[in-house]
């Protein structure tokens, strides 16, 4: 049996998380300052010793001292002596360092098609009807064979899809102009956050989350998001597309003794942030079934309220620091938490919420049958590594020493829809350079044959046709102009289906 996972003390007893419930999810719910980032990274650092890989979004920055030993801390130990902790000891983590601008870290790349147009379609805040034409781009881009990996090759198919609309409209639907025009300003808005580096070639290999060290410790996976954090929609939808790339890739495995991933989603509320139901959805199904495949998700938010309903009911393993209650809605905040644990008779959960401290937290975990405990008041066990952010010299050592390090700092351009539609217009347009062949004398037509084509001009003093001539002339105009319009009535016959003149 999987050693369980301490979180903490409630009185003389210790709360543990059982690693065989840790893919039922969970909750770290709390107000700023409360202890919400020592709480995720003394829990990291316990799946991080049973071998469970641990995938995080660092916000704040503080996460990074995960991979370094902790000490001299005199509230850490204070709490160890106040726990009687007598195996703790201070001791890093194995930490990769991921980061959309690869700077604090490997890059993290998708493609645009991996993304796919209902993720992008949220990424750039579209309409119903303009999430429509974006998903028919799409579908006209597979249907051609034609990649698209980056904002460039969207960019050019958009253009493309634009100028031939009356071609791919019975097919796709309609391709108006002022949708097209709504995802190129959004496309520009996403390039001017940064969100271009997001997309190109090589992509993040899922595999490389979840990884262990020589000493079968899980890695820990730190994605650098203080400045990503600056543009919440990127922030979200990327770690939504990796949570649903987790749960498209992996295969089902059932209940494991401990969970293959751990992906703890920091900042949650950026998740649902007006989510157009459609998405409301698909985030449940995931989160919902995610567990087969050995997956835990643990959402970190500041309230939880933060969390649809849907979602929530999922989220078996919950820890909840301190929440304010200034306001009507803290106090409906208070009091829906509180009706969420099962309730402990000697423990008056509302008031309690109120006036926890620094470090304490109200816990309520999942026993060996899945049924959750009663909420219990502790004191959350302290993390042996470093609390505070590691310097900028020991995470780039970090990053230099990763066996990772040179594969995703070599970004990769390969013909996809932008160099297939830029070699289309160079063909055309060397097309259009060639001399027009030299135009054929103009024939005079059938009246030139009767002898009645346009005369030249009178000279002064020529004499007049005579009757003969000009009736000859009359009958030649009147059948040449009859047998035209024969022809072109012909033409157009078949052209629009009538039948031909016999």
């Amino acid at each position: 049996m999987t050693t369980p996972l301490l979180i903490g003390q409630a009185g003389s007893q210790l709360l543990y998380l059982l690693p065989r419930m840790a893919n039922r999810h969970g909750l770290i719910a709390g107000a700023t300052g409360t202890g919400k980032t020592v709480t995720l990274q003394s829990l990291a650092e316990g799946f991080s010793r049973i071998g469970v890989p641990v995938f995080m979004a660092d916000v704040k920055g503080d996460l990074s001292g995960l991979s370094h030993a902790g000490g001299g801390n005199a509230r850490v130990d204070a709490r160890v002596q106040q726990m009687g902790l007598s195996d703790f000891s201070y001791a890093a983590c194995p930490v990769t360092f991921w980061d959309v601008f690869g700077k604090k870290g490997h890059p993290v790349r998708t493609t645009i098609a991996e993304m796919g147009p209902v993720l992008l379609g949220r990424l750039l805040n579209l309409n119903e009807v303009q999430s429509g034409v974006l998903t028919a781009v799409f579908r006209i881009a597979d249907d051609k064979g034609w990649l698209l990996l980056d904002l460039k090759d969207l960019r050019a198919m958009i253009q493309h899809v634009a100028e031939q609309a009356s071609d791919y409209t019975a097919q796709y639907g309609n391709i108006s102009t002022a949708s097209i025009g709504a995802v190129q300003r959004a496309l520009l808005q996403l390039e001017h956050e940064g969100a271009d580096q997001l997309f190109g070639e090589p992509a993040m290999n899922i595999d490389d989350l979840m990884q262990t060290d020589s000493r079968g410790h899980g890695v820990i996976n730190i994605l650098a998001a203080d400045t990503l954090y600056n543009a919440p929609r990127v922030y979200a939808t990327l770690l939504l597309w990796l949570l649903s790339e987790l749960f498209e890739q992996l295969p089902e495995v059932g209940d494991l003794d401990q969970p293959k991933l751990v992906f703890f989603f920091d900042e949650a509320h950026l998740l649902f942030n007006d989510a157009p139901k459609a998405l409301l959805d698909k985030i449940e199904q995931v989160v919902r079934l995610i567990r087969s495949k050995g997956v835990g998700v643990y959402f970190v938010s500041q309230n939880p309220l933060d969390i649809p309903d849907a979602v929530l009911g999922q989220l078996g393993n919950r820890v909840q620091h301190a929440l304010r209650a200034f306001t009507p809605r803290d106090q409906k905040a208070v009091r829906a938490a509180a009706e969420t644990f099962r309730a402990n008779p000697g423990l008056d959960v509302e008031s309690a919420i109120t006036e926890l401290g620094v470090g304490e937290a109200l816990v309520s975990l999942l026993d060996a049958q899945g049924r959750p405990l009663p909420v219990e008041r502790a004191f959350i066990s302290p993390p042996g590594s470093r609390i505070g952010p590691a310097s900028d010299a020991e995470r780039q050592k970090a990053i230099s020493a990763s066996l990772l390090y040179g594969h995703y700092e070599k970004q990769v351009d390969r013909e996809s829809a932008y160099e297939i539609l830029k070699g289309r217009a160079g063909q055309a347009a060397l097309a259009a350079q060639q001399p027009a062949p030299e135009a054929e004398p103009a024939s005079s037509g059938w009246g030139d044959l009767l002898g009645g084509g346009s005369a030249p001009a009178k000279r002064a003093g020529r004499p007049a046709d005579s009757m003969m001539t000009t009736l000859a002339k009359t009958a030649a105009r009147t059948i040449g102009s009859e047998l035209g319009r024969q022809i072109v009535r012909g033409v157009l016959g078949s052209l629009l289906g009538g039948s031909k003149r016999r």
